[in-house]
């Protein structure tokens, strides 16, 4: 695994409040706590430098590793007329061994 350079990241604290929407709360995330992984949903533009530096700067872990997903939205129906679900991206982030953070209590 080849670590990021986060040494050249410039981010902004604003930034990084943007950067982190909100934490993913689902039966499969939950199951990731396990090996010391938490998901957020982050924004579009976020890259994975960024997503690791905007994360240790608000929580004050160490983070190992960031891996994301971008999820499409679905096409659905809603009384019959079509609409699309906003597209939206999770990052899974790794943290070093000891350094978890509890998302279900409050920040």
């Amino acid at each position: 695994m080849r670590p990021y350079n986060t040494s050249q990241v410039r981010l902004s604290d604003e930034r990084a409040y943007d950067i982190i929407v909100r934490p993913i709360v689902t039966e499969k995330s939950s199951l990731g706590s396990q090996f010391g992984q938490v998901t957020f949903e982050v924004t579009l533009d976020a890259t994975k430098p960024e997503i690791k530096v905007a994360v240790e700067r608000l929580f004050d872990r160490k983070v190992k590793a960031v891996n994301t997903v971008l999820t499409k939205g679905k096409v659905k129906r809603f009384r019959g007329k079509l609409g699309k679900r906003s597209d939206y991206k999770k990052a899974i982030v790794t943290f070093e061994d000891g350094q978890d953070i509890d998302v279900t209590q409050g920040v």
